[in-house]
């Protein structure tokens, strides 16, 4: 199942229990990482470039449904919306 892309208007939304907060989305990604080490080896991601990205699975934290989301406005999206146009 492909699971929807999410943007700056949208979130995801549980079809089976209505969770819209927590989710285990497994995805893979090629990056380039700019990485600062100190002088004891500790390492800080300080730039991250990503390449691609694909979202495989997303489940849902409440209820364990896999891959039941859909996207749904996020609160003020229309309000942001409408401000930019008018």
């Amino acid at each position: 199942m492909t699971v929807p892309a999410l943007t700056a208007e949208t979130r995801w939304r549980c079809t089976l229990c209505g969770n819209l907060t927590r989710f285990d989305v497994t995805r893979t990604a090629r990056v380039t990482e700019f990485l600062h080490f100190d002088l004891a080896g500790e390492s800080k991601v300080e730039e991250t470039e990503v390449h691609s990205e694909t979202v495989e699975s997303v489940r849902c934290r409440w209820c364990n449904a896999v891959d039941q989301v859909e996207l749904v406005a996020r609160p003020g999206a229309e309000a942001d919306e409408a401000a930019e146009q008018g």
